[in-house]
């Protein structure tokens, strides 16, 4: 709203008391204070819908589009923000990713396509997986026990791995983490690590862990 807009809603008596004066006047002085007031607010209502796409939001309103979709729970401790999680910091970028693939990722949560495709786009690195049905040293199946491999790329994000696989597991199951330092597996179509789970051909596995 500029001053001309702000005059017209003005009392009567004060509207007299624009004429033009020396100098602009006290009332325009007082006009241009007030329409200087209204340009923030008037600013972020022409770019609304930039706050609430998780990939043109300002940086520091991306936790709370976060927290919109239930996913505060990977910065957060006791519900308030932990300032150096990576999420936060180096790779908000990836947090943007999560925001938007948040409505997937809650689709396929307990399986591990779901799984795989939460730490690919949480680390930014391909290559992650996952084994539902790995062999123990006698040859037999390991019940109710996940094993993961992930790229060596994203060690240094190890803790935020585990926090990951954590809460993102199916509760009944065990699991274990490896990092190898091989090149990154092949993705599908999507650009989404493909998942391998021994006893699946394909080299997919819709049921997960």
């Amino acid at each position: 709203m500029d001053r001309a807009e702000i005059a017209l809603l003005l009392p009567g008596v004060f509207q007299r008391a624009l004429a033009p004066a020396p100098g602009g006047g006290l009332m325009e002085g007082l006009l241009e204070v007030m329409e200087g007031l209204h340009e923030p607010v008037e600013s972020c209502l022409r770019e609304l819908d930039r706050w609430f796409h998780p990939h043109r939001a300002p940086d520091h309103f991306v936790p709370f589009l976060a927290r919109w979709v239930d996913l505060e729970r990977l910065f957060c401790d006791g519900g308030h923000p932990l300032p150096s999680h990576p999420l936060l910091t180096t790779h908000l970028g990836n947090l943007r990713e999560l925001v938007a693939a948040a409505a997937d990722l809650a689709r396929w949560r307990g399986t591990a396509r779901g799984l795989a495709h939460f730490l690919a786009t949480a680390t930014g690195q391909g290559g992650f997986l996952i084994d539902d049905q790995p062999l123990g040293e006698d040859g037999r199946v390991i019940p109710f026990h996940l094993r993961i491999t992930a790229p060596g790329a994203a060690e240094p994000l190890r803790a935020m791995i585990e926090h990951i696989i954590a809460q993102e597991k199916p509760a009944h199951v065990t699991w274990e983490l490896t990092f190898h330092h091989q090149p990154p597996q092949a993705v599908d179509d999507e650009g989404l690590p493909v998942v391998l789970v021994e006893g699946s051909p394909d080299g997919e596995d819709d049921h997960g862990a």
